[in-house]
């Protein structure tokens, strides 16, 4: 996980090629370079390094035909910021929080032929590394030798990413993120009022409007979005008149059909026959009756999702060696409910991991031993137990009161930007206390402080990978509103609704939960999210995904429950969805707040209320 920025100045940007731009009224922000490379920090905490690339435009001389355009490292040549003629700035910044190679490595990263990458992810596959390798630096010697074809390396990687590269050949900035927006990548295109093309991984804390229009529900432009997934690049050239730099930008077609057919999300088979649905029925309540055939089809389907979500947890977990310096921590944590989703993240961590690691599961609550999510997570401790007794697991209790959160509030609302409603900032809230990781345990510890009136122990968890259970809601019907479409429209609207889910996660959801984690220098994975889970899940029948006429608890997530049961899960195959929101009780908690009771949250719609920045 790292941080990632560039800072275009005084180029002239050409935006009439991106059709889903628009210029609603601007919101005004300040904030400097400073405070941008302090946000990547937290990212990235283990090192914060920046790199300036200076434009400008060559005067024709004898012999020369056109105007050319010069390009300088700041710091060397002649060419200064002052000088008369009209110049341009790309500034990059990057910070390192990092989990792979031998030894450390400081972005952004600067090649011989003068190529510069700033990197934010992971290479699970596409890229040939071994496991010493960095990834950064793999994929920096890639696309030197791609030359121009930087899309087509892009496009290769399997895995999280957001990237951010100079290719000194072309004079041609690239820039995007993989094409399910699993890693963060803000973008400010240039308007009249801040003509500056900016991209970063996050927010700014300065850079939250104080009493603009973007909080009250107007249709204030946003200065930041959300980068829309894909591959980008600026071309940089002189203007006719040879004293003004400009740029255009272009959105690149994916070169993998892999991407293509995974961002379209068409399943093949989504209204049963009725055969279908009597054969699908017998796998699930009545599994030890007749039809052996039927149901070995069945599991034989679960088998297979088993099969790929444990190579996606062994992937993110343990092919590669993780770098820690010099110290020996607990290098992978759970974010954990309990419930289904994060039982079997559990479940084939344990599967993948070496023995010799302690697994942290964390668990945050804003009602102490009462919230659904902290009585769940202890009942699922024990079955994890059961099943894997010689691992050693421990339940981190992170307890929160949203009303001593003040400051906290604050950084988390800068850091879901441009998401702006109370749901958001609930789910922000809770994933990024989680993610710190600050609790207490039972039992020993080599870091703790005994509390005198509870058998409780300090402890915060160091590990720097956390697997989250992101996507599985939604490639598997695990929303209330999944049940309402199909109530509604039968077979076809549930896959509709599915395939809108999945199509816009990286807008909704996945950019919004990569920074709120990553602002505690954790790196966010998502096993649920791998482009293999998502090929095998797409291609099972959509009545083998979930059968909704079943109760919840059931029918939803129906594949993800036959995977538990051959994990040896059954206690937490047969519990219903909840969400983070309402499992952790901070909704609740924030109704009462901001609205005074749930009931007048509920008639105001609370969740999709914007909060006002303070």
């Amino acid at each position: 996980m790292c941080g990632i920025a560039v800072i275009v100045c005084g180029v002239r940007i050409e935006l009439s090629t991106l059709p889903f731009l628009s210029a609603p009224p601007f919101e005004r922000l300040q904030f400097s370079v400073e405070d941008v490379k302090s946000v990547l920090g937290q990212r990235g905490p283990d090192s914060v390094g920046e790199k300036k690339i200076l434009l400008q435009p060559n005067a024709p001389t004898c012999g020369q035909e056109s105007v050319t355009l010069s390009v300088y490292e700041a710091g060397q040549g002649t060419y200064e910021l002052g000088d008369t003629t009209s110049c341009g700035e790309l500034h990059f910044i990057g910070s390192t929080l990092q989990l792979r190679g031998t030894s450390p490595i400081r972005q952004p990263l600067v090649d011989s032929c003068g190529n510069i990458l700033a990197y934010n992810g992971e290479v699970f596959g596409g890229i040939d590394l071994n496991s010493y390798d960095n990834d950064t630096e793999v994929l920096l010697k890639s696309l030197e030798k791609a030359n121009a074809l930087v899309p087509d390396v892009l496009s290769k990687i399997k895995g999280p990413w957001g990237i951010i590269y100079w290719q000194e050949s072309s004079r041609t900035l690239w820039f995007g993120k993989d094409a399910f927006g699993r890693r963060s990548l803000l973008v400010h295109w240039p308007t009249v009022e801040d003509p500056r093309f900016l991209l970063s991984s996050v927010s700014p804390a300065s850079s939250v409007a104080h009493g603009s229009d973007a909080g009250n529900g107007n249709s204030s432009h946003r200065f930041w979005e959300e980068l829309p997934c894909g591959v980008y690049s600026i071309s940089f050239g002189i203007s006719d008149f040879g004293l003004c730099i400009h740029g255009e930008v272009t959105k690149h077609e994916w070169k993998n059909t892999l991407w293509k057919e995974l961002i379209e999300w068409e399943r093949n088979f989504v209204v049963p026959r009725p055969e279908d649905l009597s054969m699908s029925s017998l796998s699930g309540i009545q599994e030890e009756k007749d039809n052996a055939l039927s149901i070995s089809s069945v599991l034989g389907l679960a088998q297979t999702v088993l099969v790929v979500l444990k190579e996606s947890v062994r992937r993110r977990t343990s092919l590669h060696s993780i770098f820690q310096g010099e110290k020996e921590v607990v290098p992978v944590a759970v974010l954990f409910s309990g419930g289904l989703d994060s039982m079997i993240l559990a479940a084939l961590l344990d599967q993948c991991l070496d023995p010799k690691y302690e697994v942290d599961l964390l668990n945050v609550s804003f009602d102490g031993p009462n919230a659904p999510d902290r009585i769940s997570a202890k009942a699922g401790i024990k079955e994890l137990k059961k099943i894997a007794p010689l691992r050693r697991w421990r339940l981190v209790e992170i307890d929160a009161d949203l009303s001593k959160l003040t400051c906290e509030t604050k950084r988390v609302m800068s850091l879901i930007n441009p998401a702006d409603t109370y749901m958001d900032l609930n789910i922000g809230t809770a994933l990024w206390l989680a993610a710190r990781g600050d609790g207490w345990i039972h039992g020993e510890s080599e870091n703790q402080t005994v509390e005198e009136d509870n058998m409780r122990v300090k402890y915060k968890s160091c590990a720097r990978i956390l697997l989250i259970g992101a996507g599985a809601d939604e490639q598997c019907a695990g929303y209330g509103r999944h049940r309402t479409k199909y109530r509604n429209g039968s077979w076809a609207a549930l896959d509709q609704e599915m395939k809108l889910d999945m199509q816009r996660i990286w807008k909704r959801n996945l950019g919004r939960d990569d920074r709120c984690i990553a602002d505690n220098g954790k790196e966010a994975r998502f096993p649920f999210l791998d482009e293999d889970v998502i090929k095998t899940l797409l291609d099972i029948p959509l009545w083998e995904i979930a059968d909704l006429e079943q109760p919840s608890g059931n029918g939803d997530k129906k594949i993800l429950r036959q995977v538990a049961k051959l994990l040896g899960l059954h206690e937490v195959a047969k519990m219903p969805k909840r969400a983070i929101q309402f499992g952790s009780r901070i909704a609740r908690e924030s109704n009462r707040k901001n609205f005074g009771s749930n009931r007048a949250a509920n008639q105001a719609s609370a969740g999709s209320v914007r909060f006002h920045a303070p």
